[in-house]
């Protein structure tokens, strides 16, 4: 089985991403960001990246050539990304809402930088290796512990990890893991909280 390698690009973007989750949950958590200014941030990520389409920004130009993988929409990820967080904020109480960004955050990110140094290399998907998923999942459920129980955060992470490792396609649309890691992590936590309440 070969090899997936990961590149000094895939290394910055995973970073980023691992940062970007930490960072926007200790805002959050702090009061030093309100969900509702994350819905600004993305508009205007959305606006940044129809203008890069057209157009190279001097600064953001840059940014895209570090961190952007070639031939998608500029920006797509970082915009994905902050749909997910939204999405969490909305749907969920803010314990669960932040253990579940973690786990996208942490687990995702490890998922995708530990995978190719696995010896196994067994791929559960065209791009995901079993590996990276434990990794992920033990990573991301350490995470999510700040806020949740271990319990809650190490099934949420699992789960959440299982499904992302998955590649679920609607339409034949591959989903996006930025909404579907955070929104599964925080529906598990929710259900396990109801089940154990009795509710």
């Amino acid at each position: 089985m070969t090899k997936m390698p990961v590149t000094p690009l895939e290394i910055r973007r995973q970073l980023f991403h691992i940062l970007l989750g930490i960072v926007l949950v200790c805002l959050l958590s702090h009061g030093i960001l309100a969900a509702r200014d994350l819905f600004w941030i993305l508009a205007a990520g959305i606006l940044v990246s129809w203008i890069s389409t057209r157009r190279r920004l001097p600064i953001i130009g840059w940014f895209l050539d570090k961190f952007e993988r070639k031939q998608v929409r500029p920006g797509k990820g970082v915009i994905t990304y902050f749909i997910g967080v939204i999405l969490a904020l909305e749907l969920f109480p803010r314990d669960i809402a932040y253990a579940a960004i973690l786990v996208l955050a942490v687990g995702d990110g490890v998922s995708s930088l530990v995978g190719p140094f696995g010896h196994l290399k067994t791929k559960l998907s065209d791009k995901k290796l079993f590996e990276g998923t434990i990794a992920g999942a033990a990573f991301g459920g350490a995470a999510a512990m700040v806020f949740v129980t271990p319990f809650e955060a190490f099934v949420c992470a699992i789960i959440a990890m299982i499904f992302e490792a998955m590649e679920i396609r609607l339409n034949q649309k591959l989903l996006n893991d930025n909404v579907t890691v955070p929104l599964v992590a925080g529906t598990v936590i929710l259900l396990l909280r109801n089940f154990l309440n009795g509710n």
